[in-house]
């Protein structure tokens, strides 16, 4: 098992343990909606990006209010993914109620964990708390290297593959540029202080490149 797929069942396993469910057939599988980060056609929102997303947990688990939903809802939060559709985190979050309503998770936790799925709609600016925490750590890859940075750009384009080159340019400069206008992009200091200048570097370079597209 690749260190991955091993951070994502530990996760898993974490949640499980909380609820005192230690079945094997449970802990030592990933549900079938988690599963979905696998498919060959996810090439930014797959397994490896969730991973990310949960070792930027680990380094500031401890600022969370509610930790465990902070996990479930980065667990969980791309486990639909159409990009065809608008409605991925809310179907994310449906697939998520599910399974932890399986574990026998209550309902303020799920619906805790509801919310901070739809965090990362990243709809609005810098949100607070908890949600501004998770929805954070989602937009760390912004934040990385070029290289880095590039190859989730380049990994974006394939997943709409189905949008001619013009009309994708169009459309995700316009989504890269409300990035660009907030005041600031990130919620916490920690993650302004860690990715907002690089975040900020890489959106422009993005967006130079699309324009010359359209």
């Amino acid at each position: 098992m690749n260190p991955d797929d091993e951070r994502l069942l530990d996760e898993w396993a974490t949640l499980c343990a909380e609820r005192n469910v230690f079945h094997p057939e449970i802990t030592d599988q990933l549900p079938a909606p988690l599963a979905a980060y696998a498919r060959p056609e996810r090439h930014y929102h797959n397994v490896h990006h969730v991973a990310e997303c949960l070792r930027e947990l680990d380094a500031v688990r401890a600022g969370f209010e509610n930790p465990a939903a902070a996990g479930a809802a980065l667990l969980f939060h791309d486990c639909v993914y159409d990009p065809t559709r608008g409605d991925n985190e809310e179907r994310s979050a449906d697939a998520a109620s599910a399974e932890l309503a399986d574990l026998g998770w209550d309902g303020p936790f799920i619906g805790r964990v509801r919310e901070l799925i739809l965090a990362t709609k990243h709809s609005a600016g810098p949100g607070t708390g908890d949600a501004g925490i998770v929805a954070d750590i989602d937009l760390s890859i912004l934040g990385k290297e070029p290289d880095v940075f590039d190859a989730y750009d380049r990994a974006i384009r394939r997943e709409y593959g189905h949008v001619d080159d013009e009309a994708f340019a169009a459309g995700r400069a316009e989504v890269l540029r409300e990035f660009l206008a907030r005041p600031a992009i990130y919620s916490t200091a920690t993650f302004r202080k860690g990715y907002e200048l690089a975040a900020r570097e890489n959106l422009a370079r993005a967006i130079a490149r699309l324009e010359e597209r359209v």
